[in-house]
């Protein structure tokens, strides 16, 4: 019972996430060249540790305040499953292993992933109650994984991938902020003090801008010359179909199905997304091999 509880603590339906470090291999064409391909499997793993060890430590911070709340109280620490001991015993363990994989073995940019704890310790100590910054340094996590995929592992980034990482974590982000202060309504600055300062309205004018840029930014890249000489082909602007129907399904599910809240839960259970992920990934492949 402990150990599950253990895992839990971990979150590790949440290390979808971390796939954004594998972006770079597909678009760099570089799965089949171990010597990026391995490091770049390793920093997938280490991002996972680190992330574990930064929610531990956002568990055991906000343990008292999740007890308030009508989903957090049933958290490993919260609800008391996890001692604190045993808590820091496992933080200890997924930095210590998170670290030494970063210096190993999970590629040459090894202060991606300092940056990463530097800026979560930040958040969780402070930053994460400045309204608007809190979101970005949300998508700055997801950035420096898209980073540690391809700097790291000395594949050149393209620029309109970037951006359009930025704008898509930035989506989820402001989705997620919409979620919790629909879920919560007139209680939600008390679970998440950042909230006082959002609307919905604001929100949703936040999401419209980003998902707008979103899809604007990915359907630019798809047909931007340096692109189609990259690939060799101008079809992979058909995985815009795919992109925009997992935004509006997102959309939907944030405004009628009350989703939204956790982007990594959304995207592994919803039938509609997961359809939309695998058409988008089956495309891409066929387009990058040459089969399409």
């Amino acid at each position: 019972m402990m150990l599950r509880s253990l895992i839990r603590l971990m979150r590790p339906h949440q290390w979808v996430k971390n796939a954004f470090v594998l972006v770079g291999l597909l678009f760099g064409h570089a799965w089949h060249d171990a010597s990026k391909l391995v490091p770049g499997l390793w920093a997938f793993v280490t991002f996972c540790l680190l992330a574990s060890a930064v929610y531990v430590f956002n568990d055991l911070l906000d343990r008292e305040q999740d007890r308030r709340h009508p989903e957090k109280r049933h958290r490993p620490l919260a609800s008391g499953a996890v001692p604190v001991a045993a808590a820091l015993i496992l933080l200890a363990a997924c930095l210590a292993g998170g670290l030494g994989l970063a210096f190993t073995v999970a590629g040459h940019a090894t202060w991606i992933f300092v940056a990463y704890l530097v800026m979560n310790l930040g958040y969780s100590l402070g930053l994460k109650h400045v309204v608007i910054l809190d979101v970005f340094l949300i998508a700055a996590g997801f950035m420096l994984r898209l980073l540690a995929g391809t700097v790291g592992l000395d594949i050149v980034p393209s620029q309109w991938l970037l951006l359009c990482g930025l704008m898509l974590t930035l989506f989820l982000g402001f989705a997620k902020r919409r979620a919790e202060l629909a879920a919560l309504a007139d209680e939600s600055s008390g679970h998440r003090r950042v909230l006082e300062h959002y609307s919905e309205a604001l929100l949703d004018q936040f999401i419209t801008v980003v998902a707008a840029c979103t899809v604007v930014t990915y359907g630019l890249y798809t047909v931007s010359p340096e692109t189609v000489a990259l690939h060799g082909s101008q079809r992979l602007m058909l995985t815009v179909p795919f992109v925009l129907y997992g935004m509006l399904r997102y959309l939907f599910l944030l405004h009628r199905r009350g989703g939204g809240g956790d982007p990594a839960s959304d995207v592994v259970t919803d039938p509609h997304l997961i359809a939309a992920c695998f058409g988008w990934l089956a495309t891409v492949l066929a387009v990058l091999t040459g089969r399409l």
